[in-house]
C-alpha cells in the first residue's frame, strides 16, 4: 500500500471514529419540537440534552488518554464505543425524559474515547508541518458528519419520528466498532508506552505554558460553537417556528465555512507561523459573534444573521482547530495521549457547562447567544496572548526516554 493510500485509510478511520460523537451531538436538533412534545418539556430545556452529553464526553477523556499511553490506543477505542452503543440503546427506548438524559450521559461517557484519540492518533505518526497538514485533512474530513447529521435527523424525524435517529446512531456505532476492530492497526508500539503515574503525566503536560495557552484558545472556541449548536435549534424552531426540515437546512448552511477554514489553515501552514494562522482564525470567530449579537441587541431574531454570523465563526474554527492542536501537541509526543485527553476533555467539559449555563438564560431573541459567543471569542484571544509570551517549544522526544 502506498504512503498516500495509507494516509487516506488512516484519515478515514479517524473521521468515522470522530463522526460518531459529532453526529450524536447534532442529529436530534431538528426534532427538538417532537421531543419536547413527547416528553412534556419546553423546547429550551432540551439544551440540557447537549450538556448531559458533552460533560461526560469531556470528563471521560481524562481517563481514556493516560490509559491509552499505557495500554495502547485500540483497546481504549473498542471499549469506549461499546459503552456508547449501550447508551444509545437506552436513549432509543427511554419512556421518559430523565431516562433519556441518562442515555445521553452514557453516550458521552463512551464516545469520549473518540474525542481523545482523534487528537492523539495523528501525533503518533506525524510531526511538524506534516502534522499540521494531517490535522487539517482530518478536520476537513470530519466536517461532513455535522453536515449530514441534521439533514438526516430532520428527514428521519419527519418520516419516522425522532427515535429513528437514535436507531440509526446505534447501528452506525456498531458498524464503527466492527470497522475499528478489523481494520485499525495500533499506532502506539509497546516500546513507546509510558509506565508512569497518571498524576505525573498530567503534571508534565499542564506545566507547559504554551500548551496552556493553546488549550484556552481551543476550549473557548469550541464552547462558542457548542452554544450555537444548542441554541440554533431553539431559536429557529422554537422562536421562529420553522419546520424541522427548514431548521436542518439552515443549521448546516454555516458548516462548509469550517471546511474552507481547514483548507486555509493547511495552505498557510507552509507559509506562516502557527500563531499567525491562529490570529486570522480568531479574527473570524470574533467578527462572527458580533454579527449574531447585533440583531439581538436590537431585540429580534434573524435567520439570515444567525447563518451569516455562524458561517464566519465556523470559518474561524476551521482555521483554529488544526493550528492550535498542532501547536499544543508538537512538544509532547511521548505524552500525546494525555495531551489529547486534556484538549478534548476540557473542550467538551467546558462546552457542556457553558451550554448548560446558556440553557438557563431566557432567549426571546438571539442576544444571549451573541453575548455568550462573543465572550468565548475574547477568551480565545486571551489564550493566544499567553502563547505569544512563551518561548519557542522544545520537543520532548529530544529528552532522555522514560525507562519502562
Amino acid at each position: 500500500m502506498s504512503a498516500y493510500a495509507k494516509l487516506v485509510k488512516f484519515t478515514f478511520l479517524i473521521a468515522i471514529l470522530t463522526a460518531v460523537g459529532q453526529m450524536t451531538q447534532t442529529m436530534y436538533v431538528p426534532a427538538i419540537g417532537q421531543m419536547a412534545s413527547e416528553f412534556a418539556v419546553t423546547p429550551g430545556s432540551l439544551q440540557a440534552v447537549m450538556a448531559c452529553y458533552l460533560i461526560p464526553y469531556g470528563l471521560s477523556q481524562f481517563v481514556y488518554g493516560p490509559i491509552s499511553d499505557r495500554l495502547g490506543r485500540k483497546p481504549i477505542i473498542l471499549f469506549g464505543l461499546a459503552v456508547y452503543v449501550l447508551g444509545t440503546l437506552i436513549a432509543l427506548f427511554s419512556p421518559n425524559y430523565m431516562l433519556f438524559l441518562a442515555g445521553s450521559f452514557i453516550q458521552g461517557l463512551g464516545v469520549g474515547c473518540g474525542g481523545a484519540m482523534a487528537r492523539t492518533l495523528g501525533r503518533d505518526r506525524y510531526s511538524g508541518v506534516e502534522l499540521h497538514k494531517v490535522n487539517s485533512l482530518i478536520s476537513m474530513s470530519i466536517v461532513f458528519s455535522p453536515l449530514l447529521a441534521p439533514v438526516l435527523g430532520g428527514v428521519l424525524a419527519e418520516n419516522f419520528g425522532w427515535r429513528s435517529s437514535y436507531l440509526f446512531l446505534a447501528l452506525f456505532g456498531l458498524a464503527v466498532v466492527i470497522t475499528m476492530m478489523t481494520s485499525f492497526k495500533e499506532t502506539l508500539p509497546k516500546e513507546r508506552r509510558r509506565n508512569e503515574k497518571v498524576s505525573q503525566s498530567y503534571k508534565f503536560v499542564m506545566a507547559n505554558k504554551r500548551f496552556q495557552g493553546y488549550l484556552i484558545c481551543l476550549v473557548a472556541t469550541f464552547s462558542g460553537l457548542a452554544i450555537f449548536e444548542a441554541a440554533a435549534g431553539v431559536l429557529l424552531g422554537g422562536v421562529l417556528k420553522l419546520p424541522a426540515t427548514t431548521v436542518s437546512i439552515l443549521f448546516i448552511l454555516p458548516i462548509p465555512g469550517y471546511l474552507v477554514g481547514s483548507a486555509i489553515s493547511s495552505i498557510l501552514a507552509t507559509r506562516c507561523t502557527t500563531n499567525t494562522i491562529l490570529n486570522v482564525g480568531l479574527g473570524a470567530i470574533t467578527l462572527g459573534s458580533v454579527v449574531i449579537l447585533i440583531p439581538g441587541v436590537l431585540g429580534y431574531t434573524s435567520a439570515i444573521s444567525l447563518v451569516a454570523g455562524a458561517a464566519l465563526y465556523f470559518l474561524g474554527t476551521g482555521i483554529v482547530y488544526p493550528s492550535a492542536t498542532t501547536g499544543a501537541l508538537t512538544p509532547i509526543p511521548n505524552h500525546a495521549g494525555t495531551g489529547g485527553a486534556v484538549l478534548g476533555g476540557m473542550q467538551n467539559l467546558v462546552a457542556g457547562l457553558a451550554t448548560l449555563l446558556a440553557s438557563l438564560v431566557p432567549a426571546p431573541n438571539q442576544m444571549p447567544l451573541g453575548i455568550f459567543m462573543l465572550v468565548m471569542s475574547l477568551m480565545a484571544v486571551y489564550g493566544m496572548m499567553k502563547v505569544h509570551k512563551c518561548p519557542e517549544p522544545v520537543d520532548e522526544s529530544e529528552e532522555v526516554p522514560l525507562t519502562i
